[in-house]
């Protein structure tokens, strides 16, 4: 049901940006612009085909707002919520994606998980244009309407994680404004984090040990991801003359901290990624393929999952029955969910990389990191989305959409498709390795 409705959504944002009205000169929008414009913004993703703010109209663009505030807000409220709907046994049966452990959120209270995402929602959106739009009128003389405008746009964007901006480079011409910066950080850090940590935090405030497991990972492995993007950013950038080179110390680090953010799910750019040198690209791969927390609007493998594959790696290297993590032990079944959740993400990203790299001529790491950021929804390129061809497009659009759904559709086909056998097949251990 949920990519079934999804899907609806996205013809329903096709058909109104093919409209002559959708765009800047009058005429309508080809067929696949269309189509592929709207599935970025349905799927929260902000890959672009053609100028956001160039090609498309007022109307465009506050169609374009609009897919994006609904597929962020509905992702988040499915996600949850048909976990909760699935509720029986454990794990991803119960919680799906989200790993919340017993007892923490009941069906019961699915009106007021949908309430508190909505005041959620509201609270940080308003919070944050406000705070853009008096910035970009104040300081950066934006007639008012121009300066809410485009605070109101880059709100609902960071809040859905969709990387769309209302400029031509992104948020490249304030990278030395830590106002413009900085709430676009926080937005995305927070709703990256996925909904059950949000309930969590505000129902437990600041007491670590009364946290459910998949908060403490969720909140733990955010840290260390972002800490490390930021220590890769800044150390591989630092003398680059083409992203953090000619900056000062101050925009130095707040570049920095905004690029470790953004390859988790968001898609904004301060730099010119493009110009990124190979090694930066590289962790830029990890961080994104990694992507946020689960039942959020962040996209990626999601962090429990890569941290339920570091604690079945190290505790096969110590030679340990059972893996887990703060005195916990994950069950069988979440081990092997998280590997084939892994393994299909993996085969996707590696067969449309291997296809578009087959029709084009356009440099491997350019493609690779094209794909990667298409399913993971992340939005981040290397300037190469409008040069692809119609079927590479298409390629990354279907890329986008598994991303965004096929993670909530795998997961939850694994939990219901878990049942047990009356019989087990005699054991015989091939060689490993």
């Amino acid at each position: 049901m949920i990519p079934l409705l999804f899907l609806a959504l996205i013809l329903v944002g096709t058909a109104l940006l093919s409209l002559p009205v959708a765009t800047s000169d009058g005429n309508a929008a080809p067929l696949l612009t269309a189509f592929f414009t709207a599935t970025s913004a349905v799927s929260v993703t902000g890959l672009i085909v053609v100028d956001t703010p160039v090609y498309w109209s007022m109307f465009g663009q506050i169609t374009i707002l609009v897919l994006f505030q609904i597929g962020g807000f509905g992702i988040m409220t499915a996600a949850t919520l048909f976990g909760l709907m699935l509720g029986r046994g454990l794990g991803l049966r119960e919680r799906m994606a989200t790993q919340v452990e017993r007892n923490r959120i009941e069906r019961g209270d699915a009106v007021s998980v949908i309430k508190l995402v909505l005041a959620i929602t509201l609270a940080i959106e308003v919070v944050v244009a406000a705070i853009l739009t008096m910035r970009f009128h104040l300081t950066h003389d934006f007639a008012f309407s121009s300066a809410l405008w485009h605070g109101i746009f880059h709100s609902v964007s960071a809040f859905n994680n969709a990387g769309f901006s209302s400029f031509s480079d992104s948020v490249m011409g304030f990278q030395g404004d830590p106002v413009i910066l900085s709430p676009i950080m926080l937005a995305v850090i927070i709703t990256a984090l996925g909904f059950p940590v949000m309930q969590d935090l505000r129902a437990e405030k600041l007491r670590w040990s009364n946290y459910t497991l998949h908060t403490k990972i969720t909140l733990l492995a955010t840290a260390v991801l972002l800490a490390t993007g930021f220590v890769a950013m800044l150390g591989m950038e630092w003398g680059n003359p083409d992203t953090l080179g000619p900056m000062t110390l101050g925009e130095k680090a707040l570049n920095a901290a905004f690029h470790s953010v953004m390859p988790r799910t968001a898609g904004f750019n301060s730099l010119d990624v493009g110009s990124f040198r190979d090694q930066t690209v590289l962790v830029n791969y990890l961080l994104m393929f990694i992507g946020g927390g689960s039942a959020g609007t962040a996209g990626g493998i999601k962090i429990t999952t890569f941290v339920v594959l570091i604690a079945v790696v190290i505790s096969e290297i110590r030679g340990q029955r059972d893996s887990g993590i703060f005195d916990r032990r994950f069950g069988s079944h979440i081990e092997r969910q998280a590997l084939a959740v892994t393994v299909l993400a993996g085969s996707l990203i590696f067969l449309a990389t291997l296809y578009i790299v087959s029709i084009t001529d356009l440099a491997f790491e350019r493609v690779l990191f094209e794909t990667i950021s298409a399913f993971s929804t992340v939005g981040l390129s290397m300037g190469i989305t409008g040069d692809l061809p119609p079927s590479a497009q298409l390629v990354i659009t279907a890329l986008m959409f598994v991303g965004r759904v096929g993670t909530i559709t795998v997961a939850t086909a694994l939990a219901l498709g878990s049942g047990s056998r009356t019989y087990r097949y005699p054991e015989e251990n091939p060689i490993v390795g």
